[in-house]
């Protein structure tokens, strides 16, 4: 039986390798690193983690993280932080009905009478964001 390593444990190992022969042939020691080595190393800290990926690539866990955000500012990935919803001129929902679905199944919430301000608030409240 031949063993193969996962595709994920691949990237990781090669952006290693590469990181590994720029550092032993780079010109001076204090020589930053290139701009393509650093987008890797951002792609592999979003798909795996940071401290995993700082850990593995032996970078400064600051310094990833940094790249990370600044990739993030510039639009490179992450979450939208405003979403607008238009269309509706109502003040207030005679009933509402909200559906949570999770690993541990569906929760279903029957709101009688609710208010958008509050129903805002309570979904915010579910997702963990206010």
């Amino acid at each position: 039986m031949i063993r193969t390593q996962s595709p994920r444990r691949l990237d990781l190992t090669g952006v290693r390798r590469r990181l590994d022969r720029w550092r032993r042939t780079r010109a001076h020691p204090r020589s930053p690193i290139p701009t393509a080595l650093w987008a890797k190393a951002v792609a592999l800290a979003r798909a795996q983690g940071l401290y995993r990926t700082a850990r593995a690539l032996h970078l400064d866990y600051g310094g990833l993280k940094a790249h990370v955000e600044a990739a993030d500012a510039r639009g490179g990935a992450g979450r939208p932080t405003f979403v607008e919803v238009t269309g509706s001129t109502l003040t207030e929902l005679r009933a509402c009905v909200i559906e949570l679905t999770g690993p541990g199944g569906t929760v279903r919430l029957q709101v009688p009478g609710l208010a958008l301000a509050d129903l805002a608030t309570l979904t915010r409240t579910l997702a963990g964001v206010a």
